[in-house]
């Protein structure tokens, strides 16, 4: 059993009386760890630890410092992938398969990191482009924002992290990280792996506990000048209205929508889209949960995505063959299962799935949905799609638009001057032609429009995010 406490400073403080909480795995019940919550004074020292740190040495670091502590970060998390991956299914109930993949990610996302911590350039501007600007020079110079609290989800607990800390570091900040507390053993591993490559103390401070009780202080505080933040919206907008002045990036939640028009290739969107609505039980901002097919391929698309469907393992997330694993906790499961049993009651049809063991749904398929549906309207977060057919390019592009949400679709068609209609047309922050809203790589622009976020991540935009643009005007005086 591993036990974790704050990490502040570069040491470990837990016991002393603090509340403590078991992390289980949601498949078997076995206790995984325990986690001794941080109190307001553990805050405060997290705070301060990282302002000094910020002060004293992480914003004098050079650059080639920096890309190096996070590339042998990159090849010690490499050389202990399987630890990691283990550690990701006991804690968060991912498949072993999908929890190898997640470690892989990030990685990359480490040399990423590593890469853009030295191209963090500033910019030479010609100052004579303006009347009366000649003989004078311009410099505009990219430094680090100062201390930044992260606050992260359950359902990439490495991922996501490194999503914040890797370009925190490689822009010079530091960090107060709030780690989702179901599960933060993973994080905790991956800060002390950031200490064993070379980083100071202070740099990453991580607390742990209750959303609830260490984020008003935290987001508030006047010495955090940025919050970075992945979770749901209803908690999104109140850190957005809590921090107030500070720079805010949010990622957000999505029900994202996938088209699917008759020239498209009918199996290779079955197969992607089935992987897509379904890995890690769906519990994805990008999951695949609205399917869109046109109705000359609806009825031949809906019986190869159900037969496909049917074919998936479900069960142990430790087992190599399992496809689909636990939810996260016993509620989220039941409050899936009670949209469905919802959408069943408003005329919905379940194909397959539909029911529940324990915190383990089994894959669902819902047909003769409508849009008000919670299924359809808002973000299920659950291994459950819904197929809805279309007559009309106009009719399909109003259905998708048609939501608060806007993070990712993907678009299924042979046809390029169609992919290029409905990449303008799709109120959306990212388009995949001929793949799944759920693909996503670590480096390209990652963000959403409406209610799906604010600002980006993707390694290089995330750390212009963690930056600030800085001015230096010369006038040269013969």
């Amino acid at each position: 059993m591993i036990h974790i406490g704050s990490f502040i400073n570069g040491k470990e403080l837990k016991g002393n009386g603090r509340v403590q909480q078991e992390i289980r795995n949601s498949y078997s019940g076995s206790l995984v760890g325990m986690v001794d919550f941080s109190t307001t004074e553990d805050l405060e020292m997290a705070i301060q630890g990282a302002y000094e740190t910020f002060e004293k040495v992480m914003k004098h670091m050079p650059a080639h410092k920096r890309s190096l502590i996070l590339r042998k970060t990159a090849d010690l998390l490499e050389e202990r992938c399987e630890e990691f991956a283990q550690l990701l299914c006991l804690e968060a109930g991912k498949p072993i398969c999908a929890a190898r993949g997640e470690v892989a990610r990030a990685v990359q996302v480490l040399r990423f990191a590593s890469e853009e911590a030295k191209r963090n350039d500033g910019e030479l501007m010609r100052m004579d482009a303006a009347v009366g600007g000649e003989g004078r020079i311009g410099l505009v110079q990219r430094l680090p924002i100062g201390v930044i609290a992260a606050i992260t989800p359950f359902n990439f607990p490495l991922n996501l992290v490194l999503h914040k800390l890797a370009p925190a570091i490689a822009a010079g900040c530091t960090v107060v990280l709030k780690p989702a507390e179901k599960t933060p053993l993973s994080a905790m591993k991956l800060v002390r792996l950031m200490m064993e490559a070379g980083l100071p103390d202070g740099a990453i401070n991580v607390v742990n506990g209750l959303g609830e009780k260490l984020v008003p202080p935290l987001v508030t505080h006047p010495t955090i000048k940025k919050v970075t933040f992945t979770g749901s919206g209803a908690v999104g907008y109140k850190i957005q209205k809590m921090a107030s002045y500070k720079k805010v990036t949010l990622e957000l939640g999505a029900n994202s929508p996938n088209v699917v028009f008759p020239d498209a290739h009918l199996e290779t969107a079955v197969m992607e889209l089935v992987k897509g609505g379904f890995t890690f039980a769906g519990q994805a901002c990008i999951s695949v949960q609205r399917i869109y097919v046109h109705r000359d391929v609806y009825a031949s698309f809906v019986d190869l995505f159900v037969s496909a469907v049917k074919k998936l393992n479900v069960g142990d997330p430790a087992l190599e063959t399992t496809d689909v694993g636990p939810m996260i906790t016993l509620e989220a499961a039941c409050r899936a299962e009670e949209w469905i049993q919802e959408a069943v009651s408003q005329g919905a049809r379940v194909l397959t799935g539909g029911h529940r063991q324990e915190a383990l749904l089994h894959p669902t398929v819902l047909t003769d949905v409508k849009p008000h549906m919670k299924v359809v309207s808002e973000e299920v977060f659950a291994p459950v799609v819904s197929i809805l057919p279309f007559e009309t390019e106009e009719e399909v592009v109003a259905a998708v638009n048609d939501s608060d949400y806007g993070l990712q679709a993907g678009v299924f068609t042979s046809d390029i001057n169609r992919a290029f209609r409905l990449f303008e047309a799709l109120e959306m922050g990212g388009v995949w032609v001929n793949d799944t809203s759920t693909v996503r790589y670590d480096h390209y622009p990652y963000g959403g429009v409406k209610q799906s976020g604010i600002g980006l991540e993707g390694v290089a935009y995330a750390i212009k995010e963690m930056t600030v643009p800085k001015f230096l005007g010369i006038r040269l005086i013969n």
